[in-house]
């Protein structure tokens, strides 16, 4: 449905947090090497809990490899360097949502080569960034909303028990 690409990611629990949220939205994952952590991390799998069988995972060995194997025309790069809110695009099924690590972001190169590109979730003037894992869910679940009557995607119920 959408690809979420993780750029240098560092923190194994924000990452597996993330490859659930990947099954459960029926996303591809995308780690972009060099990674803070081995892919078979405990923390990693522990977050990701039993959900690592079903990922669609691809591992990209630089930066470089993954723009020269990608089209850069439906890519949005997440930062805190933007205007461009997250809500204002208007999302299709196959973009790229591209994340940076937790301490470094995204290089700033790319994201002044590409700053319509370029989106950021608002945050109040006490905080400086949120947590990758709460970003990728937020911008992703966006795109979701934007898209869902196109795709077969199940309801689910929920019931509130008294």
């Amino acid at each position: 449905m959408f690809n979420i690409v993780l750029v240098e990611p560092q923190i194994p629990p924000n990452t597996g947090n993330i490859a659930r949220l990947c099954v459960n939205l029926d996303a591809t994952l995308h780690l972009v090497k060099p990674l803070g952590f081995k892919i078979d991390d405990k923390s990693l799998k522990r977050a990701g809990l039993d959900y690592w069988n079903e990922l669609n995972l691809k591992i990209w060995e630089s930066f470089e490899e993954f723009l020269d194997n990608i089209s850069l025309n439906r890519a949005f790069f997440a930062t805190t360097k933007s205007d461009n809110l997250y809500w204002d695009i208007s999302y299709e099924i196959g973009d790229y949502l591209i994340f940076g690590s937790e301490t470094k972001g995204l290089d700033e190169n790319i994201l002044k080569r590409y700053p319509s590109n370029t989106i950021t979730i608002p945050m109040g003037p006490k905080g400086r960034s949120l947590n990758l894992a709460t970003s990728v869910g937020i911008v992703a679940y966006e795109a979701l909303r934007q898209n869902y009557s196109k795709i077969e995607f199940p309801r689910t119920k929920i019931e509130f028990k008294s």
